[in-house]
Order: structure tokens, then sequence, then C-alpha cells
């Protein structure tokens, strides 16, 4: 590790069944993809999208390239099966058309 105090977050992901939270601890300089295998590197065999998936920190989309600060938490995250937009417009009925 480089000078300086290492950095301590979460590497977190989730599929529909189950949640996975990895705990890592990274040099000053370490990356979102460093994170990401590190993580990795504690789950070789779980069936995770480590390289395909967007990643992010706290719910907000970011580069692995960006560079996590201590206790935050990298999520990676999975598409949504559909858009939670057209399912509600797919569950309510039309509403009428006002006749003027």
């Amino acid at each position: 590790m480089s000078r300086g105090a290492a950095k301590r977050c979460e590497v977190a992901y989730a599929d529909s069944t189950r949640q996975y939270v990895w705990a890592v601890v990274l040099s000053p300089d370490a990356t979102i993809a460093d994170a990401i295998e590190a993580a990795r590197s504690q789950a070789p065999d779980a069936d995770i999208p480590w390289h395909s998936a967007p990643v992010g920190i706290f719910g907000e989309t970011r580069s692995r390239t960006d560079s996590p600060a201590d206790g935050d938490r990298i999520e990676l995250y999975r598409p949504l099966r559909d858009d939670p937009k057209h399912r509600r417009r797919a569950q309510c009925p039309p509403r009428p058309k006002s006749s003027r």
C-alpha cells in the first residue's frame, strides 16, 4: 500500500434472492475498480457480473476509475427487468377521455 491511511469500504451487490456485502481495505489511491477486484478475491465463485455491471457509490452512478472515500459503499447494479413506470401504467386502467 502507498503511504497514508488505508481506506475501508464496502462493496455490495444484490440479486433477487440475496444481498452480498464485502468489507475491503484499500490503499489511499485505490479506485472503485480496485475495490471491486478486492471483493472479487473474497468471493471467487459468486455469480456476480464483476466486469459488466454499472457501479456507484451510495446510489449515485460512478466510473470505475473514480476514487472512493473512506467509509464509502460501492455498489454493483443489476439491470431492472422492466421499467417501473411501464409496470405502473400496465397495472392502472386507462383514464377516460374528457368530453369537451
